[in-house]
C-alpha cells in the first residue's frame, strides 16, 4: 500500500520570486558595508556587476545614496530618511525601516561563516 503525502515539500531549487527586489538587496549590501565593491555585491546576490552598477546609479539619482571616491574604490553614504517609492502604503515610511530590520537581524545572528560582512549603517 502506497501512502501519498500531500504536505508541502521544501523546494530545494531557486525560487521563482522573492519579496525583495534587486534594488533593495543592493541597498542592504551597501548598508552592511559602505565600502563594498560592486563585484562583491553581484556575487552575493547573484546578478551581474553591470546590473549592480545600474542599480547603484538608480539609487544615487533617486537620492538614496551618495558616493565618495577613496583611492580606487567608493565609499557609499545612505540617505536612510528617504521614503519608499511609489505605492501610497509605503510612501510615508523611510527606507531606514527596511535597513534596520535586516541589519539588526544580522547583528544578532552574525554574518554567515566566511563572509567577513560588516553590519555598519550610517549613524541615526
Amino acid at each position: 500500500m502506497n501512502i501519498v503525502s500531500h504536505a508541502p515539500q521544501p523546494d530545494l531549487e531557486t525560487p521563482a520570486w522573492t519579496f525583495l527586489t534587486h534594488h533593495a538587496r543592493v541597498l542592504l549590501e551597501i548598508a552592511r558595508d559602505p565600502e563594498v565593491r560592486l563585484r562583491q555585491i553581484a556575487g552575493g546576490i547573484g546578478i551581474t556587476e553591470r546590473r549592480v552598477q545600474t542599480i547603484v546609479n538608480d539609487l544615487h539619482e533617486a537620492g538614496y545614496l551618495s558616493r565618495e571616491r577613496i583611492g580606487r574604490h567608493n565609499r557609499y553614504h545612505l540617505n536612510l530618511d528617504r521614503p519608499f517609492r511609489h505605492h501610497p502604503a509605503e510612501a510615508s515610511m523611510p527606507v531606514r525601516c527596511l535597513i534596520d530590520a535586516f541589519t539588526d537581524r544580522d547583528r544578532t545572528a552574525g554574518p554567515p561563516p566566511g563572509t567577513g560582512s560588516r553590519t555598519e549603517t550610517e549613524p541615526r
